[in-house]
Parts: C-alpha cells; sequence; structure tokens
C-alpha cells in the first residue's frame, strides 16, 4: 500500500513568493530588455521590435533605433570585407557589445565613409546622421581606439 503525501496549505511569506515566482518568470520571458533601451527621463522604454545584441557582439540593424533583425558578429572572430547581402547596404543602427572597437564602412574592403562605435555598450541609432544609412558594406573589429 502505498502513502500520499498532501501538502499542507502555505501560509505568509512563502504563499507570497510561490504566486510572485510564476508572473515575475512570465514577464522575463516575454519581453526580454534589449541591449540598449532608450531612456527617458530616467526611465528605461523597452522597444518590442528591438532584438538583444549579445555580449562580445557587434550588431548591425536593417532599421533605426535598433529595430529589425540584425546581423550579429562576434568581435574577436574579426572584421568581414563584405558584409552578407541581407545586411550589406541596409544597416541603419549598430551597437557594439564587445571590447573592441568597431568600424562601419561604406564599400567594401573598409573603403569610403566609415564611422567607428566605440567599445562595451557604444551605440549609433541612426546612421543618417553619418550620411551612412543603408550603405553599410564592411565591418572592422580591432583594438585601435576611436579617433586614432
Amino acid at each position: 500500500m502505498r502513502l500520499l503525501r498532501t501538502r499542507r496549505p502555505r501560509s505568509g511569506a512563502a504563499a507570497l513568493l510561490a504566486a510572485a515566482v510564476p508572473t515575475v518568470l512570465a514577464a522575463s520571458l516575454i519581453g526580454l530588455a534589449p541591449a540598449y533601451a532608450a531612456s527617458t527621463a530616467g526611465a528605461l522604454a523597452v522597444h518590442r521590435d528591438q532584438i538583444a545584441c549579445p555580449r562580445g557582439f557587434v550588431c548591425i540593424y536593417p532599421e533605426i533605433d535598433f529595430n529589425g533583425q540584425p546581423y550579429v558578429k562576434r568581435a574577436v572572430d574579426g572584421s568581414v570585407r563584405h558584409l552578407p547581402d541581407y545586411i550589406r547596404g541596409k544597416g541603419s543602427s549598430i551597437i557594439n557589445n564587445s571590447s573592441r572597437t568597431a568600424r562601419v564602412y561604406q564599400k567594401d574592403n573598409y573603403f569610403g565613409r566609415h564611422v567607428c562605435v566605440g567599445r562595451e555598450g557604444g551605440t549609433i541609432g541612426d546612421l543618417r546622421s553619418y550620411q551612412l544609412n543603408d550603405t553599410t558594406h564592411s565591418l572592422r573589429n580591432n583594438d585601435t581606439p576611436c579617433g586614432a
């Protein structure tokens, strides 16, 4: 004969914690916070269409303000002379979550106008201000500081 154990009802803090955990877990999975969230009046605003850029990577987004499916490149894997067709000539914003600097060039093989994105969370939300919107063709990751 098998004895069944019944759980005794939770009370106080244990019951509150048991009720809160599923809600907090669900909320954290639904809106995974992007690597960059616009700041307004000290509060973080999470944009629904943003896709997070992982640590150690450079992400080039096809839309301004880090929207759309990004090209994601691990910075330590080096540079890219010719970006893949799905992002080539379509980049509009960049996040650099790596320990290296990232330079995005207007032409293949690191030629033409370019912009440098600082390391460890450097961002450019709109490449139009650099006359580079929708002209991204190559990416150089290295240890040379921006401005050098």
